[in-house]
């Protein structure tokens, strides 16, 4: 129709820029959107390997649990992504994930409480677990609170883990599983959860405290269904769509070595925080924040061609992006199109 315009790109948020590639043989002058570092939230190198994302579009991944001198080892590495890490998996005796056979040895650190360990002049044994963990540069503490799979953390112990944490100026995070595991997190402290709650619902009112606390929630919506719509995906998106709306922090993470999935981005997990009801600056918030560390400011990610005018279209088109040194990224204006 003459006159018609075309729509307008969707917005992607205060830190996308229009950019072009500095000049060279591979990217002659190419054009296209600058976003900032993206970080996958949720991954397990001693599944996947040190180097499967080294040529990936992600700038930085958080490994939430394994072997910690091994995991200290992948994020002294250098190159990219960068990894920050939680350790070992902290457990009650016989719990989540110690009978795992996914879980190399180490992955799992109990944490057993003996008489005495309240005694003032020595550190419990809570105290003692986060302290190995922060020892080897764990920026994040993770604790397992899997009531399906085996005994879990009592209130005292989980609250002296979370003080531990807390006074060290780290941030806890949760695999919570199984009826009253997401309010015994919530009523912790717990600063985040490793998965978006999937085998409860969580009533309103427990997902306002959430909120009010500040609480971050790892999307991996692709693992609680793997592309079905199983009870346990439905029940993930429809608390994570009502954790969003009530004005909560999302963000992205896969799971990556659970199961098949891509290695870098995951445009079915995009798809379904599409699904959620995240719009495009959100989806990208949540692929861009940088909890629990900032990655490296001199990276960011060039995503080629013009932006989608449809949020259907969004996770197709950032998974064409690729990693780039920011300075090769130079503003550009497209007179034919202001």
């Amino acid at each position: 129709m003459p006159g018609r315009l075309d729509p307008a790109p969707l917005d992607l948020g205060p830190g996308a820029r229009r950019v072009r590639r500095s000049m060279s043989a591979e990217h002659p002058g190419e054009t296209g959107t600058m976003l900032p570092p993206l970080i996958d939230h949720h991954v397990h190198l001693m599944l996947i390997g040190p180097d499967a994302l080294r040529d990936t579009a992600l700038a930085g991944v958080v490994d939430l649990g394994g072997p910690l001198d091994t995991i200290a080892a992948y994020a002294r590495r250098d190159g990219v992504p960068r990894v920050a890490f939680a350790g070992s998996f902290l457990t009650a005796p016989g719990g989540y994930p110690s009978d795992r056979p996914w879980a190399a040895p180490g992955s799992a650190r109990e944490i057993v409480v003996a008489a005495g360990d309240e005694r003032a002049a020595l550190p419990t044994a809570a105290e003692t677990a986060v302290g190995e963990q922060l020892a080897f540069g764990a920026s994040v503490i993770k604790v397992a609170l899997n009531l399906a799979a085996g005994p879990v953390l009592d209130p005292v112990t989980l609250a002296a883990v979370v003080a531990s944490a807390h006074a060290a100026g780290v941030p806890v995070v949760a695999h919570v599983e199984g009826e009253g595991m997401s309010r015994l997190a919530i009523e912790a402290g717990v600063d985040a959860f490793a998965h978006t709650p999937f085998t409860e619902r969580l009533d309103d009112a427990l997902i306002g405290r959430a909120v009010s606390a500040g609480q971050c929630w790892i999307s991996t919506l692709f693992v609680a269904g793997y592309g079905e719509a199983t009870p346990e995906a439905e029940i993930a998106l429809d608390n994570l769509g009502r954790f969003h709306a009530a004005g909560g922090r999302v963000l992205y993470g896969t799971d990556l070595g659970n199961g098949d999935q891509p290695l870098g981005l995951n445009p079915a997990e995009l798809a379904l925080l599409v699904r959620a009801g995240l719009g495009a600056s959100p989806v990208i918030a949540a692929l861009t924040d940088p909890w629990p560390v900032a990655v490296d400011g001199a990276l960011a990610t060039f995503v080629p061609g013009e932006p989608p005018a449809r949020l259907d279209e969004l996770p197709g088109w950032l998974a064409t992006a690729d990693l780039s040194p920011a300075e090769d990224l130079q503003p550009y204006v497209d007179l034919e199109h202001r």
